[in-house]
């Protein structure tokens, strides 16, 4: 019986023939590879990417790759691109074809559909020799010495190394598309980085029943609008601008300094001036980053014209930035 030793040296090896396969890659790396990132960069088409068995469910996964980080890309399966579904290639659209022998029958077979509707077609293949990559107007090598497998029968170091050449296809591709973190959101909005990146001030600020006070206010006045306000605060304001903010630990250190006359002072008494305020359509992680560097709980939010137009607090920010 195997002990866990022999497992672990099991995956040990694995890993070193995998890693080397992946190394191999760049000694076999041509032109063709910087020639296929302008080409699909320059298409009006989309890239359509074909393979059959293990490379075929490799090829799903660099095309779901591309297609969420700028490249409009989709898989077809061979066998049904042969029965009828070689209407959803177009001709302005680019094909990349996955063989590890370059041999594989059900895909050489859509070459000559390609070639008549004159498709830009890229082919990786283990074989630069093969009858799909001289078929092709690109090619791609993905040439491994040898499969981790033990029999050399089962995809496995072949089939890491056309992931990894996928990988590098989408990286190069996001390059020179400048695409980033923004666009990267905005295909996954399901996502925890799509609602962080995604997210402005204004959908999860206050913005009903705002404590707005003006600067001639009484204490009771503004103590009342920090209570139903429910913000910690209040803004103080001088015909609809801005003033300062009054929050309700300032009330309870004034109390203390003024025991006598407190409840004769006024809000423009209390008030902090200049206080951080922050727009609607700023980017929620904007707003966390300027509460975090201040140390604040609260931001006052304005419009263009400086009126208030809400709060934002910082346990709605946290809630929409973990």
């Amino acid at each position: 019986m195997t002990n866990l030793e022999d497992f672990q040296s099991i995956a040990m090896e694995v890993f070193e023939i995998e890693s080397a396969a992946i190394k191999n890659l760049s000694t076999n790396l041509t032109e063709d590879f910087g020639n296929i990132v302008r080409t699909i960069y320059n298409s009006k088409g989309k890239l359509i990417i074909s393979g059959m068995g293990k490379s075929g469910i490799i090829g799903r996964k660099i095309s779901a790759t591309l297609a969420s980080t700028g490249t409009p890309s989709f898989f077809l399966h061979p066998g049904e691109a042969y029965h009828g579904d070689l209407g959803m290639i177009e001709s302005e659209d680019i094909v990349l074809l996955i063989s590890n022998s370059g041999e594989t029958d059900e895909v050489l077979k859509l070459i000559p559909f390609l070639h008549f509707q004159k498709n830009t077609t890229i082919s990786m293949s283990g074989n630069p020799k093969s009858t799909l990559a001289k078929n092709t107007d690109f090619h791609l090598n993905v040439f491994v010495e040898k499969e981790a497998c033990p029999l050399q029968l089962a995809p496995t170091s072949s089939t890491t190394a056309i992931l990894v050449m996928g990988d590098a296809l989408a990286v190069a591709l996001m390059s020179i598309n400048d695409f980033n973190d923004v666009n990267f959101a905005s295909f996954h909005p399901g996502g925890n980085l799509g609602k962080r990146l995604l997210t402005i001030v204004d959908m999860v600020m206050t913005k009903h029943n705002l404590p707005i006070c003006d600067k001639n206010s009484s204490i009771k006045d503004v103590i009342n609008k920090i209570t139903s306000g429910k913000c910690g605060l209040v803004v103080v304001t001088e015909k609809n601008m801005m003033l300062g903010v009054i929050t309700d630990g300032d009330i309870r250190r004034f109390m203390t300094i003024h025991e006598k006359d407190f409840f004769a002072l006024r809000a423009l008494d209390l008030m902090t001036g200049m206080p951080k305020t922050i727009g609607p359509n700023e980017n929620i992680i904007i707003a966390n980053d300027m509460m975090n560097k201040w140390k604040i709980n609260s931001l006052v939010v304005i419009d263009d014209l400086e009126r208030v137009v809400g709060i934002l607090q910082k346990h709605d920010v946290d809630k929409n930035t973990v």
